[in-house]
């Protein structure tokens, strides 16, 4: 039993029974999470921007930072470990993409983001089953491979499941 906590642009995946991953406090950060319930394999990655254009260097050493790197990273990183074979039979679940420090709508970073990856996941012919994402407020996510549930928590509000 392990519990994998992922940072900004990192991506990873779990699979024994009583493993957990998370992320903390996603903003206008993202969260994919892609189940595999044939292999009950679970990866996860925290996209931090939309484009890796605006620095490849960094795109190269943590393609977990971009959407439009973040999403095929995350995908060879499940079929590379025996998940994910079938893209048409996995769920995928997203949470984040708020605006918590852009109040006057300047940059979008969180609504750019999920619409990067949304672009993303149809590149794959994927699309979310079930989305938490926008709104103001920051988010942690929690997916157990016992049970397969995205928990996501707030501060000062409930933990809701997606």
């Amino acid at each position: 039993m392990s519990t994998v906590t992922l940072g900004i642009g990192e991506l990873g995946m779990v699979n024994k029974p009583g493993d957990v991953i998370k992320t903390h406090a996603l903003g206008s950060c993202v969260a994919i999470v892609i189940l595999d319930p044939a292999t009950r394999s679970i990866g996860m990655v925290h996209i931090a921007l939309p484009e890796s254009k605006v620095h490849p260097e960094r795109a190269g050493k943590l393609p977990g930072y971009f959407a439009d790197t973040g999403v095929p990273a995350l995908l060879q990183l499940m079929q590379k470990a025996g998940a994910a074979a079938n893209l048409r039979k996995v769920v995928v679940k997203l949470t984040g993409g708020a605006n918590v420090m852009d109040k006057n709508n300047t940059f979008n970073i969180g609504k750019r983001n999920v619409l990067a990856i949304k672009k993303g996941l149809w590149g794959q012919r994927m699309g979310a089953v079930a989305e938490d994402v926008g709104g103001s407020i920051s988010r942690t996510v929690t997916i157990q491979v016992d049970n397969g549930k995205v928990q996501i928590s707030s501060p000062g509000l409930e933990v809701t499941t997606i």
